[in-house]
């Protein structure tokens, strides 16, 4: 993964009105930017300007439905977070046994 696809993960992760988009996308399914906009408390603006960072980091997708445009959650889009975050864990657990090891001496 690159770190240039990591970034814009973390980065549209960082708005808490995203987040709360990504925590309804999977656990509701498919929205438009209106529904997600009401259950926000955004104009529908707002809600399409978030739903934009989400799609350019590759964590949404949009199809247009006659005059709608649904957002899903795309399944492999946190992807580079989540390796990234695997990869740090992975480094810590080290550490810390290698603390551990020590400390047991």
């Amino acid at each position: 993964m690159s770190s240039a696809r990591t970034d814009l993960v973390f980065s549209a992760l960082a708005d808490p009105n995203r987040r709360q988009i990504v925590e309804r996308l999977a656990a509701r399914g498919p929205a438009t930017a209106t529904g997600l906009a009401r259950q926000l408390g955004v104009s529908r603006q707002g809600a399409a300007k978030h739903l934009t960072s989400l799609a350019e980091a590759g964590i949404v997708s949009a199809t247009r439905e006659g005059r709608e445009v649904h957002y899903e959650l795309r399944g492999e889009g946190l992807d580079p977070g989540t390796a990234w975050l695997g990869k740090v864990g992975t480094q810590w657990d080290r550490r810390l046994a290698s603390l551990k090891r020590h400390l047991d001496d």
